[in-house]
């Protein structure tokens, strides 16, 4: 027992060690308010760190607190937001910060019980939040962290699914720090992006924990993590239509629900289409066509769907109000969130 307490305990000091000298140098590192790692922890999701920075420092400046955040138009939220996709987290922070100012005087709560209560939290960003910003004694395990915990045990059955995540997180829940829980969350973080890295190519040399991993003991390192073998995506076809009056180009906003809710994208179409019948859908919605040419086709993937998408770029005469709005390349660049899935065809703007 004694033998065991002492090699979790120098395992944290050697993570932590290693995590003093060479952490990475981030933004919301420099100022651990709970509202810079709550905004962090969430944009962190599903996009990558480098990505992030720029981003982040923007929302920063123009929504630097809780009472902005609740109070924030929608479309300037989004916009703030487009080319990060799953739009579904910066909606979750605006109705979060909601109840924040509505239950909590604005103030974001130290306990991970209560976090998991906010829209858009569970239980990883909100021990992120509790240990990194309040020092509290939580874990925050996420897929960098569980393949770390995955190869320090040699495990060796699935790591995503629940009883993976179950017994890895009681493997976890061994090593936390009593003096630095969120320095310790943040170096679990970096030694998965920096060193223990994935897909067979970890770092074992310059790993400050090769001395407690039975993997690397065990030759099992390119074994694991394993994961459930991925659903194929459902493939959908699109016909993009870039419509343009003089300078003014037609956008139609998407559906409340569903995917890309709220955002702006250009008309299109179910299926691939021809000209012909790209043609007689404009005339349906009383447009006058000038001209219709195609341009490049396109492919977008998303977690559980990808498009395939044909285009045609589209010259009106007169702008139907009813149906769309019009907008000059500048507006869209400064006012209209257009998810990245349309990136191709705004060029052509």
């Amino acid at each position: 027992m004694e033998k065991r307490k002492e090699n979790e305990k120098k395992l944290i000091d050697n993570l932590l060690s290693w995590y003093d000298q060479n952490g990475r140098s981030l933004p919301w590192r420099t100022d651990r308010s709970p509202y810079g790692t709550w905004i962090s922890e969430i944009m962190l999701q599903q996009t990558r760190v480098d990505t992030v920075v720029g981003y982040y420092n923007r929302f920063m400046k123009e929504i630097p607190d809780v009472e902005s955040l609740a109070k924030v138009d929608e479309e300037k939220l989004l916009k703030l937001w487009q080319g990060l996709g799953y739009y579904s987290r910066a909606k979750n922070l605006k109705k979060a910060a909601q109840v924040l100012m509505e239950e909590y005087r604005g103030l974001i709560p130290s306990d991970a019980v209560q976090l998991v209560k906010l829209p858009g939290i569970g239980p990883y960003t909100a021990g992120a939040i509790a240990s990194m910003a309040f020092q509290k004694q939580e874990p925050a395990i996420d897929g960098n962290v569980l393949r770390i915990i995955a190869r320090l045990n040699a495990y060796c059955n699935e790591v995503d699914s629940t009883e993976g995540k179950k017994k890895l997180s009681t493997y976890a829940s061994k090593w936390i720090s009593e003096d630095r829980p969120g320095d310790l969350n943040q170096a679990w973080m970096d030694l998965g992006a920096m060193i223990c890295l994935p897909n067979g190519s970890p770092r074992c040399s310059d790993c400050p924990l090769a001395f407690f991993c039975k993997a690397y003991e065990k030759n099992l390192i390119d074994q694991i993590p394993r994961k459930k073998k991925k659903k194929k995506r459902k493939i959908e076809y699109k016909t993009v239509l870039v419509i343009r009056h003089g300078d003014q180009f037609a956008l139609v906003k998407q559906k409340q629900k569903g995917l890309l809710s709220g955002l702006w994208a250009f008309p299109s179409l179910e299926g691939h289409q021809s000209k012909e019948e790209a043609m007689d859908w404009l005339k349906e919605y009383e447009m006058e066509i000038v001209s219709i040419d195609p341009i490049e086709s396109s492919k977008h993937l998303f977690s559980h769907i990808e498009w395939q998408m044909i285009a045609f770029e589209v010259e009106v005469d007169g702008m139907n109000e009813r149906y769309w709005a019009w907008a000059s390349k500048e507006e869209i660049q400064k006012k209209y969130a257009v998810p990245t899935a349309y990136r191709k065809y705004l060029s052509y703007l």
